[in-house]
């Protein structure tokens, strides 16, 4: 059997030679052991003397307004998270999450040298981090100071920020911290958002068996989650139980009673802080946008850069609620977008989300009369002219050749004007005869096809009716639509984020715009349009809110009341009507046009500019709405459209010519003379 050491005798080196070699490694010793150790108290004492990092926490997952505040957080926890004393969190959560997280807290340093050896190991096996070996500290660090990312650098930096945390605060300030700020799923942070989320209680009132399977979620808040795998959840509370057996916390019998008893979790919705209609779809935008799951927004570091203007989305809250009668039943709905690039700048849909969270800027309803004006868009492509006029009066259209082929007109109220109208004055009164007319005489598919050009995207069918707006949509897509008028002829996507920033990146919604008309129709709807705000104009009600010029159109029908309408700076649609799709009363049909005028009211002062300026190619002519021919200083009403070039009538009013004056009658005397000579 070999020696397991050298004697003297055996040694090849004289006996002088050993003695001075051993004190010359003794001496190395000595000094490499004080090297170390000096270096390691020289990094203890910079560590202990140099600050923490200053941190907010967390960074659950967020929505930001357009100019950078922070208006929802994907919490469904509450509002405001509530920040607790170690002595408030019941004995078993405390004694759980030691069982399972950090066995050793107490009696361990910032880091578990054994556990992190073990992790290494394994990472090193796989080539990538898959084990974490973390001790409370080190996960407070985490959460505290740290991105999610699974790097070898992060995992460094997370074990001198857990040393650091440990030469500045006591253990039981850790503990503190890491129960109020851990992640349990679902986007709730810390134990008191938990409690509430899961069990619906403070966490003050949680038992064993819901202090177990609390305590055993930060390990897998999506893994585990009570909410999505209860049979996971189930488990993972028996393994909670198990260790807090093993530590010594509870008896066998302890854990057996609580793992029996049956758990009532609750069901829970993310609310929002502002906006909550728009916060939702955001949210909803900016998963499809990046490529998120709920499970990447509820792990937080997640911002959401909105478009929302947060001056404008209280305008158009206090304008609804400040019209619609209290008590009532009825409901309403509002989008603002600027039609430059799609971005919703504000957005109501309903009363009241806390009551009703069903989006209505999204539902499809009957837009009515605010289709016409794709009815007449269409036209002025084919042909027609401001100044064409039809003749207000009921009238059975018949478009085909079976008998059946026929479809009666009706006006509002039966209220007609009994003579022809030029389009403008078919615009401002909201004539129904004058759009079918229009829709027959340029082919119903043509209509179809301008509006769906222009971004409606539900089915219509080419039928009489269609003039009349019988073919639903949505408040959104109306006001996207609407944009092409306002912009010069440009589609445009109605979006909410304007980007999302994750850890891995940062993803940006591209511009689209595309020419979908010319400038010189843009112009030529938006000055036609102008009539409907004017004395007479269906949309007059508006008229005393606002501070500068606008373009609109008004709708209704038996359920659905609405107003459209738009400035160089924001298009804005309103709809008023019940769920249940009940009937409005005469009042509450009109209250479209005051919530539109009460927010662009608003919004004209908060977002002022310039009007329209004419394409120069458009020429501004002045006819006789009567006659629909060119005025003259006789004519008493007269109005201005614009054509494009040879389009303008050229004949004169015949109703309102200079009256003749006739010749004075020649003289008897007169007659005389001119006989004789």
């Amino acid at each position: 059997m070999p020696k397991p050491f050298l004697s003297d005798a055996d040694s090849p080196l004289p006996r002088g030679a050993r003695r001075s070699f051993a004190r010359v490694a003794a001496v190395a010793f000595g000094a490499a052991f004080g090297a170390g150790f000096v270096g390691t108290s020289l990094v203890l004492v910079g560590l202990k003397l140099l600050p923490l990092p200053s941190t907010a926490d967390t960074a659950p997952t967020e929505l930001t307004s357009a100019d950078g505040r922070p208006i929802a957080l994907w919490s469904p926890a509450g509002q405001a998270r509530a920040t607790l004393p170690l002595g408030a969190f019941p004995r078993w959560l405390i004694q759980a999450t030691l069982a399972t997280e950090d066995a050793n807290f107490y009696r361990d340093h910032a880091i578990s040298v054994r556990s992190t050896l073990r992790a290494v190991a394994v990472d090193l096996r796989h080539g990538e981090i898959v084990q974490g070996g973390s001790t409370i500290t080190q996960q407070l660090a985490k959460n505290l100071y740290l991105t999610q990312d699974r790097t070898l650098g992060r995992k460094l930096r997370e074990a001198m920020l857990a040393t650091q945390l440990e030469l500045h605060k006591p253990k039981d300030w850790i503990l503190d911290r890491y129960l109020n700020v851990v992640y349990y799923g679902h986007g709730a942070y810390g134990a008191p958002a938990a409690s509430q989320l899961y069990f619906g209680k403070p966490v003050q009132s949680l038992d064993l068996a819901e202090s177990a399977l609390l305590a055993g979620l930060p390990k897998g808040p999506t893994l585990y989650s009570p909410l999505d795998h209860p049979e996971r959840a189930k488990a993972r509370q028996k393994v909670v139980l198990e260790r807090m057996v093993q530590t010594g916390y509870i008896t066998q019998a302890e854990a057996d009673a609580a793992y029996a008893e049956p758990l009532h979790i609750e069901r829970h919705q993310p609310p929002t802080l502002q906006a909550p209609y728009f916060s939702d779809m955001a949210f909803h935008e900016a998963k499809r946008m990046a490529r998120l799951t709920d499970g990447d927004l509820d792990a937080g570091y997640v911002r959401i850069h909105t478009t929302l203007d947060p001056l404008l989305q209280k305008a158009a809250e206090r304008a609804i609620q400040s019209t619609l009668p209290k008590g009532s039943e009825l409901q309403a709905a509002l989008v603002a977008l600027d039609p430059q690039t799609g971005a919703i700048r504000a957005l109501v849909g309903g009363r009241d989300y806390r009551e009703s969270p069903y989006n209505r800027a999204l539902g499809e309803r009957q837009p009515g009369s605010t289709f016409k004006a794709f009815v007449y868009g269409a036209a002025l492509t084919r042909g027609w002219t401001p100044a064409r006029e039809v003749d207000s009066k009921l009238t059975t259209f018949i478009y085909g050749p079976s008998p059946k082929d026929e479809y009666t007109v009706h006006d509002y109220g039966d209220i007609y004007a009994g003579r022809p109208l030029t389009l403008r004055e078919a615009i401002a009164r909201s004539d129904n005869v004058y759009a079918v007319q229009t829709e027959l005489a340029i082919g119903a598919q043509n209509v179809v096809d301008f509006a769906k050009k222009l971004g409606i995207q539900e089915e219509m069918k080419p039928y009489p009716s269609l003039a009349l707006g019988v073919f639903p949509v949505t408040p959104v897509e109306l006001a996207a639509a609407y944009a092409a008028f306002a912009n010069g002829g440009y589609k445009v996507t109605p979006h909410t984020v304007e980007s999302v920033d994750t850890p891995y990146g940062r993803t940006v919604h591209p511009l689209e715009k595309t020419r979908v008309i010319s400038p010189e129709l843009a112009f030529q709807m938006t000055d036609l349009m102008q009539s409907v705000l004017v004395p007479g104009g269906t949309g007059y009600g508006a008229r005393p809110y606002l501070h500068a010029p606008a373009a609109a159109k008004t709708g209704t029908t038996d359920t659905d009341a609405w107003m459209v309408g738009y400035t160089p700076r924001l298009v804005v649609a309103v709809w008023v009507g019940y769920d249940s799709g009940r009937p409005l009363t005469v009042q509450e049909s009109h209250l479209a046009a005051p919530i539109w005028g009460k927010f662009m009211g608003t919004a004209q002062a908060h977002l002022p500019g310039p009007w329209y300026t004419p394409p120069s190619d458009l020429e501004a002519v002045r006819i006789d709405p009567l006659s629909g021919a060119l005025a003259t200083p006789q004519c008493g009403a007269a109005e201005t459209d614009y054509f494009l070039p040879g389009t303008a009538p050229t004949a004169t009013c015949p109703l309102h010519r200079a009256p003749v004056v006739p010749e004075p009658a020649p003289s008897r005397l007169w007659n005389w003379l001119r006989r004789l000579f």
